[in-house]
């Protein structure tokens, strides 16, 4: 019988603690959650979508480290896509109705655990790729099913990442030392969101539907397609549930609320599951075992008359991360441009944070627990907002239009000789 998932992580975690050594004797806390291996640094990367670039920043300062190219592959990919009539045609449609007039080049990206390797999602280019942190070279590459990737996840072993294949309608299964596909599972129309829970021994996964189509008001929301939030199982990819979103909806009484779900997070327990749905300004409270929604917290909606259609890919929110603790939530309120920290007991929220034209799209815990980080796509910054006070106690400059902010590490020895872009 092979060893399962979660013993394998806790072998992991003991030879790591033994050797590790982040930055200047850090903690060998978990990034994401997972285990550091060797001698590394920890980090905060941040994808810039628009500009095809990863700033890599100093958790701590915010100092920026270095700024890698995550499309060092342009002219190759693009002849590529040139040559070929249906491709070219969905990289045409994925500029305009999903990247705003602009391709999308970084999507979501992790750190191997031994901090040598970056693994990135490339939307416009419909794969995901390694690059090494020393040499800035792609050392692997894998093109997904259909026409363009999204978000992943990453395993606390480190040994495998996740990623949604948007138009494709599944998720593969990679393995990060060279991108080798270990499997794959079905989802609904749209692959989004991927958590790993259960100490890596299932993944929770959404799908969010036709968010680029027109067809916005609440009668019509059913042709928007399937909506899934399922669990499934890590080592199998077997779906072992499936929760009916619609019924758990309409039982309390929201009807004409959407079953896209975005961006979620989960108590400390990972028992009570907190997400954002299309079009909602606020976020829900569901429970795992009885997939009953509990509690609903509706946060302000500053853009009263702005029409759904006008809706960011029908995300009036996108963006949640909890505290370790499970005291507070931290929400960017996206279309909204504000983000705040909500008491989780409750459900008191702090003072709105606001940034004209911001648009805030992802949130992020710090390793430490502390701060939450949130990407401003809109101005180009990332902001470090404190749990404790609900307040931004840093913001720092980066590419054009970030998004996904991960926690990551990089290797001691390659910090100095990143690229500085």
């Amino acid at each position: 019988m092979p060893v399962g998932r979660r013993a394998r992580s806790i072998a992991i975690g003991v030879v790591a603690g033994a050797v590790s050594v982040l930055g200047s004797g850090g903690s060998a806390a978990a990034a994401e959650g997972q285990t550091p291996v060797g001698d590394v640094r920890r980090v905060v990367f941040v994808g810039n979508n628009w500009a095809g670039t990863a700033d890599v920043l100093a958790p701590g300062t915010f100092e920026k480290l270095g700024t890698i190219n995550i499309i060092p592959d342009r002219e190759e990919r693009m002849q590529e896509i040139a040559s070929n009539p249906e491709r070219l045609a969905y990289f045409l449609a994925i500029r305009e109705a999903i990247g705003e007039g602009n391709d999308q080049y970084v999507d979501d990206m992790y750190s191997s655990n031994d901090g040598k390797l970056m693994i990135v999602s490339r939307p416009s280019f419909a794969d995901v790729v390694g690059i090494s942190l020393e040499t800035g070279e792609i050392k692997w590459r894998f093109p997904v099913s259909g026409h363009r990737s999204d978000h992943m996840a990453i395993s606390p072993d480190g040994r495998e990442v996740v990623v949604s294949a948007s138009t494709g309608n599944v998720v593969h299964v990679l393995r990060v030392s060279d991108g080798k596909e270990l499997g794959q599972f079905p989802s609904g129309g749209s692959p989004h969101e991927n958590v790993y829970i259960d100490g890596g021994e299932k993944i929770i996964h959404a799908s969010i539907g036709m968010v680029y189509t027109p067809l916005d008001q609440p009668p019509l929301d059913p042709t928007k397609g399937e909506r899934v939030l399922q669990i499934v199982d890590a080592d199998t990819y077997e779906v072992l549930r499936r929760y009916d979103l619609r019924q758990a909806l309409d039982e309390r009484g929201l009807e004409d609320y959407s079953t896209a779900v975005r961006p979620m997070t989960l108590s400390p327990n990972e028992q009570k599951i907190y997400f954002q749905v299309s079009f909602f300004h606020g976020f829900l409270e569901m429970d795992r075992s009885s997939g009953k929604i509990q509690r609903v917290k509706h946060l302000p909606n500053l853009v009263p008359d702005m029409p759904r259609e006008q809706y960011l890919l029908d995300s009036a929110h996108h963006g949640i991360a909890m505290n370790p603790e499970g005291t507070k939530i931290c929400v960017a309120g996206t279309m909204s441009d504000y983000a705040t920290v909500v008491d989780r007991r409750t459900y008191q929220r702090g003072k709105l944070l606001k940034k004209k034209d911001g648009k805030p799209y992802w949130v992020t815990p710090s390793w430490d627990g502390d701060y939450c980080y949130i990407s401003w796509s809109g101005t180009d910054q990332v902001a470090k907002i404190s749990y404790r006070t609900g307040r931004i106690v840093d913001t720092a400059k980066v590419g054009d239009h970030p998004q996904r902010v991960r926690n990551a590490f990089v290797e001691q020895s390659l910090v100095e000789g990143l690229p500085q872009g």
